[in-house]
């Protein structure tokens, strides 16, 4: 259960990044169904990476991110949204990060969206 509310969480924060800017792209679609399946495919392969490969970053640059007082982690987010683009465009629901700054700016977006819907929908799914 906690995988699907991560997966609509990252699949909202996608697209409200790609909506607000201008370097990151989804493929155009004709129909909402569409849309809904890109963001499907692009949300797990961006759960997946921050489930897999974020860890594994973490471990490496733990004395980085010691140095720099946590503000490393902006930079590892912005790498975990430009491989998401990466991988993605191996498939024909192909991301588009256009760069760094995009990057940056999207994984700050999907970050702030994952904590407040993330908290708000882990708060009323402990409840029942």
């Amino acid at each position: 259960m906690k995988f699907i509310i991560k997966l609509i969480v990252n699949m909202l924060g996608i697209w409200l990044a790609s909506v607000i800017i201008d370097g990151i792209t989804l493929p155009p679609t004709e129909k909402p169904t569409e849309l809904l399946i890109t963001l499907a495919v692009i949300g797990i392969i961006f759960t997946a990476v921050n489930m897999i490969v974020r860890p594994v970053v973490k471990l490496v640059t733990f004395p980085v991110y010691i140095l720099t007082l946590g503000l490393f982690a902006l930079v590892v987010n912005a790498l975990m949204f430009m491989l998401t683009g990466w991988l993605s465009q191996h498939t024909s629901y192909g991301l588009e990060v256009t760069g760094f700054w995009p990057a940056l700016f999207g994984g700050v977006i999907t970050a702030l969206v994952a904590a407040v819907l993330g908290g708000a929908l882990d708060s009323m799914t402990s409840r029942r």
